[in-house]
């Protein structure tokens, strides 16, 4: 008689039960959403590394090029996020996820990615330099087995990492700043204004 394997859930299928819970039942709504809460809320801070200068690269020497240099910005990355006591969740294109137990971490994580980059510049070679810009964010936010993060603070570094920093800049939300260790660094605030967002975040001083 052959054992029966036990089919267990993944956090993503839990997910994904209680939300079919909650829409059915909209009654239960205030329920079911803390019983995600406690399940998958963590109080987090969010690192958003998105690589500059994709598009005019890849038009210049193709797609296939600008694959080898993201695979070794996840290279140069990746040790950087670790070492500081950051967890890798996902990569996607020429993006990089990460998040930290709090911001000062992921702060000092960036600018190691940033130092890595410039360290591994070949003279001659501009074509292959790396370059990046950071959005970190902190706060309460869902994390998915370590696959995948939902909040708001993850839409906003998203937002900062990818559309509103510039190349080898780090900004930090108002929840990561406020989160920092006092005088760990130095920061000026900015204001931006975009897609119906008026976001109030600060700008590290390399």
């Amino acid at each position: 008689m052959g054992l029966k394997m036990e089919h267990r859930l993944t956090a993503k299928d839990e997910l994904k039960t209680l939300l079919r819970e909650r829409n059915a039942q909209p009654e239960r709504k205030s329920e079911i959403d803390q019983q995600i809460r406690q399940r998958f809320e963590k109080p987090i801070a969010i690192l958003v590394l998105d690589m500059s200068g994709f598009s005019r690269t890849t038009l210049k020497l193709g797609i296939i090029h600008f694959l080898g240099m993201i695979a070794q910005m996840e290279e140069l990355a990746v040790p950087e996020i670790e070492k500081h006591g950051g967890t890798v969740v996902k990569q996607e294109a020429d993006n990089l996820f990460a998040y930290f137990p709090e911001p000062t971490l992921a702060v000092q994580a960036a600018l190691d990615i940033f130092r890595s980059f410039e360290a591994a510049k070949i003279e001659g070679a501009e074509d292959r330099d790396i370059y990046g810009s950071v959005g970190i964010g902190y706060g309460p936010t869902l994390v998915i087995d370590d696959e995948d993060l939902f909040g708001n603070e993850m839409n906003l570094s998203s937002k900062l990492g990818e559309d509103l920093a510039g190349s080898m800049e780090i900004l930090l939300t108002e929840g990561a700043y406020a989160a920092l260790t006092p005088d760990s660094f130095k920061f000026s605030p900015i204001y931006f204004s975009i897609s119906g967002l008026e976001l109030n975040c600060y700008r590290l001083e390399l």
